[in-house]
């Protein structure tokens, strides 16, 4: 019969009323909860997150072990993703590279067989090329999983069982690292060196009180997979590992394998002909794709922010070459390297965040001595769980071969009972004394085991589990003796990862960098001589060496000189604005001459009505006279102007209608300032009344009823004013004695000597 309407449940009866955020919260508390302690955060024991944990426990169900064939990764995500892990196949295949990956674990658990991705940061090939199986590494963690040692869960659909966490006295955590991202928290420890890890632990198990400069003086710190160098002092790592959380700068190394020379080897200089040399990198820093780097050394390049270097070139095979050749052999190496360092990822930050989940799932940041603690008390838990799970294996087996001494002690007898009686079981427990398994295990026994020598074979069995029983009974009793096994494994596990082999060589080199070359771009530049020349339209061009500064230079139809100037590559060159501004630009930034150069304005922020009143060579230390046409000025010191960006500086302070119209430098042998105005009067003045500013109006130079001020100079008294004649002869003429215009800063002035130009221009 149909159910009526009436009859049907309503499904709104299922909806709850309750507050959207309380709500909301709840449902994101539990989220947050699960990506915590169920995806991001490793276990500090056995150093591995569910996915990975996962992944190792599928390929130990398929028998991939170090000795087996090889099996194809797409079989083991699928076996792994429908059993165990019921996600993506693609995040769990990508989890599965990087733990196959040499360059990125610094002790694999998988060993890889096909296209695994390369340290260029190529990805690998698709699931269904590679292959794969576990490394020995893998074997140690997992060993004693069928030993009782660590608790079995039921999988995501009940139909499998695995392992809450692995039982391997391999120390996984600080061995290979973690990195991840949960909410509200993140972890990233780096991988470290087996052996130093087992000698700090095996010192905490003999002193537990020991002090953590103790530990750290066996632990050194970070053992990357791709080497490099740790270039931080002892105190920072130290202080880093004491807390779990810090940051060491990791660089790479430079090494040049083929050279004799130890000092060069070891710089990585490998020499040329013609004193001529090139850097060799050998090993880069720890997750940083070879690929992006050598693009990002190329960009540098590009950009000519490194200009001391010509090229690079990537000869890496198997090993990691990569080739600097700097501009010329005169480049100084360090300065090279010191240059790279700091703008490019040659050098760059690891943070540790030693963030964990500890015995009771709880992330808790730890540092260096309270994580091996925790580990050590997980192992000596494991020992006991293992020998209470063999005590266990010697009980029934012991059972057993009591009753099997019991059947050949009788035999006769419990051949006759066995033949003469329809069930022969109770009779036989009966008579012998025996359990329900021993009965049954007498019955169920082959003929041929009753020859003499089993029954000696027996007894001895018997002894030997009797005195096993004895020592484990003592171990479980004893916390000394667990102490004291558990140093014994320790060391057994230490000799296959000892600094004489293969994988336990150390890799990076822990050691305080020299104080840092402090340089600026000038001593990147190669210095050459060029002259500057700048037009009437602010086109700049810089030609190659020091030309005579009346040379007929070429300019666009319309435009003519307006500054030129002689300088080095190095130099800096200051533009003065006649609104006041001041701009800098390197003179190795300039166009070259071939031909009319380049707008000034395409580079730097000039206001479209301002005019560049002067076109000055920074030297350190140099002071500028500065004037404006309202008669009023200061002095400046170069370095004070100095502005390296496209809107300059502003200097000096105007009124509207105001223009800049002197900049000029001050020779230090002056002494004293010679000023005419456009009314055609000129003082001169001692430069002490002249103030040293770095920005303002100034003070008045000299005063005007008409017009205004019309150049400024310096000058030494005793030598006299000299100036032009003009025409083409190009003399001088001088007027040895200037003394009766010489008054007080801020005077009207009078006529100035006969023959000055008539364009009041010194």
């Amino acid at each position: 019969m149909m159910p009526t309407v009436d009859d049907e449940k309503d499904p709104f009866d299922a909806i709850v009323d309750a507050p959207f955020d309380s709500a909301l919260s709840e449902r994101y508390l539990v989220y947050a909860l699960s990506t915590i302690t169920a995806r991001s955060l490793p276990d500090l024991r056995d150093g591995l997150k569910p996915v990975h944990r996962r992944i190792l426990w599928g390929m130990r169900g398929l028998r991939l072990d170090p000795g087996s064939a090889f099996k194809k990764c797409s079989r083991v995500v699928g076996d792994v993703m429908g059993k165990y892990h019921p996600h993506g196949n693609l995040a769990l295949y990508d989890a599965m590279v990087r733990l196959a990956q040499p360059f990125t674990l610094r002790y694999p658990l998988i060993e890889g067989q096909g296209n695994f991705g390369n340290i260029d940061g190529d990805n690998a090939a698709a699931e269904r090329y590679t292959e794969c199986r576990l490394t020995k590494t893998a074997m140690q963690l997992m060993e004693g999983l069928d030993e009782g040692t660590v608790d079995f869960v039921p999988t995501y659909n009940n139909e499998e069982e695995e392992p809450s966490l692995f039982p391997g006295l391999f120390p996984n955590l600080l061995a290979n690292g973690a990195s991840g991202i949960a909410v509200g928290m993140a972890t990233n420890i780096p991988s470290h060196n087996v052996a130093e890890v087992i000698d700090a632990a095996l010192e905490l198990i003999d002193n537990p009180h020991v002090e953590h400069s103790r530990l750290m003086e066996l632990f050194h710190g970070p053992d990357f997979a791709t080497g490099g160098l740790i270039v931080d002092s002892a105190e920072a790592i130290s202080q880093a590992y004491e807390t779990g959380r810090g940051s060491f700068r990791v660089r790479a190394r430079y090494f040049a394998a083929e050279v004799k020379e130890e000092a060069d080897r070891e710089a990585g200089i490998e020499r040329l002909g013609g004193g001529q040399y090139q850097l060799v990198i050998s090993e880069i820093p720890y997750q940083i794709p070879k690929g992006k780097l050598i693009e990002q050394i190329a960009q540098v390049i590009a950009d000519r922010k490194v200009p001391i270097l010509e090229d690079v070139r990537d000869e890496s095979d198997e090993q990691i070459r990569i080739v600097l050749v700097p501009k010329s052999r005169n480049v100084d190496p360090e300065l090279l390297k010191e240059s790279l360092y700091k703008l490019t990822d040659l050098e760059t930050r690891f943070g540790l965040n030693l963030n964990v989940l500890d015995a009771t799932r709880t992330p808790m940041v730890m540092g260096l001595k309270e994580l091996l603690e925790h580990w050590l008390l997980h192992q000596i838990d494991i020992l006991q769980r293992r020998s209470r799970h063999r005590l266990q294996k010697i009980a029934d087996r012991l059972e057993l071969v009591e009753g099997y001494i019991i059947a050949f002690l009788n035999l006769d007898r419990i051949i006759e009972i066995i033949r003469s009686e329809d069930e022969p079981k109770p009779v036989m427990i009966a008579e012998f004394g025996l359990t329900d398994r021993q009965a049954e295990a007498i019955l169920n026994m082959r003929l041929r085991s009753l020859r003499k020598l089993e029954e000696m074979e027996l007894r001895n069995e018997h002894a030997a589990l009797l005195a096993e029983r004895a020592e484990l009974e003592k171990l479980l009793e004893s916390p000394a003796r667990q102490r004291t096994r558990l140093k014994r494994d320790l060391a057994a596990l230490r000799k296959d990862y000892a600094e004489d082999t293969a994988l336990g060589r150390r890799r990076t080199t822990i050691a305080e960098a020299a104080p840092t070359i402090e340089f600026s771009m000038d001593a990147m530049i190669e210095k050459e001589p060029v002259t500057v020349i700048l037009s009437q339209r602010g086109w700049i061009r810089a030609a190659r060496g020091h030309l005579p500064l009346d040379s007929d230079f070429k300019y666009k139809e319309g435009d003519g000189p307006a500054f030129a100037v002689h300088c080095q590559t190095t130099d800096k060159l200051l533009l003065a604005a006649d609104d006041g501004r001041f701009f800098t630009v390197g003179a190795d930034k300039l166009p070259g001459a071939r031909g009319f150069g380049e707008p000034i304005r395409n580079t730097l922020d000039i206001d479209a009505e301002a005019q560049i009143a002067s076109l000055i060579v920074h030297k350190p230390e140099t002071q500028l006279l500065l004037a404006s046409d309202a008669g009023k000025g200061f002095a400046a010191v170069t370095d004070e102007l100095l502005a390296e960006t496209r809107k300059g500086r502003q200097v000096v302070n105007l009124k509207a209608g105001q223009k800049l119209v002197v900049a000029r430098p001050i020779d230090p042998a002056h002494d004293h300032v010679a000023v005419v105005g456009d009314n055609r009067k000129l003082v001169i003045f001692h430069l002490e009344e002249l103030p040293v500013m770095t920005r303002g109006q100034g003070v008045t130079l000299q005063r005007y009823r008409d017009g205004g001020l019309s150049d400024a100079t310096t000058l030494k008294l005793d030598e006299g004013l000299s100036w032009a004649m003009g025409g083409e002869s190009g003399r001088t003429r001088t007027e040895d004695d200037v003394r009766e215009w010489k008054v007080a800063r801020g005077a009207a002035g009078r006529l100035p000597p006969r023959g000055f130009p008539k364009d009041n221009r010194f």
